[in-house]
């Protein structure tokens, strides 16, 4: 279940940043901002309680070489 609820949280977020590029009006987009931020929040306690029951495990760390070769790259465009 706590993976389902970081799923869910998941795919929100990308949601919540577009209605927050497309909104116009000032007030709604710091709504959506602020319920974005909630979630993240929310989305990285999960995070740190499902890591420690060991029901979910981070990717292994990039290399100082992968990390150069992405920052490379998105430089490029």
């Amino acid at each position: 279940m706590l993976i389902s609820i970081f799923y869910l949280i998941n795919c929100q977020i990308p949601a919540y940043q577009t209605a927050i590029s497309e909104t116009e009006n000032m007030q709604l987009r710091q709504t959506f901002q602020q319920i974005r931020n909630n979630d993240e929040s929310f989305q990285y306690e999960l995070f740190k309680v499902a890591n420690a029951k060991g029901y979910y495990k981070p990717a292994q760390k990039a290399t100082v070489t992968e990390v150069q070769t992405l920052k490379t790259e998105l430089q490029q465009g």
